[in-house]
């Protein structure tokens, strides 16, 4: 099994971070504005992407595990091939003035290069965390950076 891993520091507190993960308004200000569901443990979030006007895809990740302001753990259960079964975990810490988000896409099977294409795509929508925490304004699906036919 391989893992995708990042790490980023957001001006901002524990709390608000927490919440961006964790409540439908929050994923839907920096992943994808078509975000549904609770983000409840045991409840299913449904994300949806869209390119051009046209939909690309999504995934529904089941929230296993909440624990305020310090860790978040969901099971991808629908989505492409590679994601089904994987886990996504993220730890908080606070550091000074920055919110430390360890981020991990856990149990890929091996690392094809549809991994690599998330690996940049999780780069680019942690930084679209980072920039609805310390700006306002994050650049979800459908304004995120395009890499790629992929997308």
């Amino acid at each position: 099994m391989v893992d995708i891993l990042h790490r980023v520091g957001i001006k901002s507190s524990l709390d608000k971070v927490y919440k961006a993960l964790t409540t439908r308004e929050g994923l839907a200000g920096w992943w994808t504005n078509n975000t549904q569901g609770d983000g409840k443990v045991g409840e299913v979030l449904h994300f949806r992407f869209s390119a051009g006007g046209a939909d690309i895809g999504g995934f529904e990740i089941k929230v296993l595990e909440l624990h305020p302001t310090m860790h978040v753990l969901w099971q991808v259960v629908d989505g492409p091939e590679e994601w089904i079964g994987t886990r996504i975990r993220w730890d908080l810490k606070q550091d000074g003035e920055y919110c430390i988000v360890l981020f991990k896409h856990l149990g890929w099977k091996e690392p094809v290069e549809f991994m690599h294409h998330c690996s940049t795509k999780w780069a680019i929508f942690l930084m679209s965390l980072k920039s609805l925490l310390e700006t306002g304004k994050g650049a979800p699906s459908p304004d995120d950076i395009k890499i790629d036919n992929w997308n």
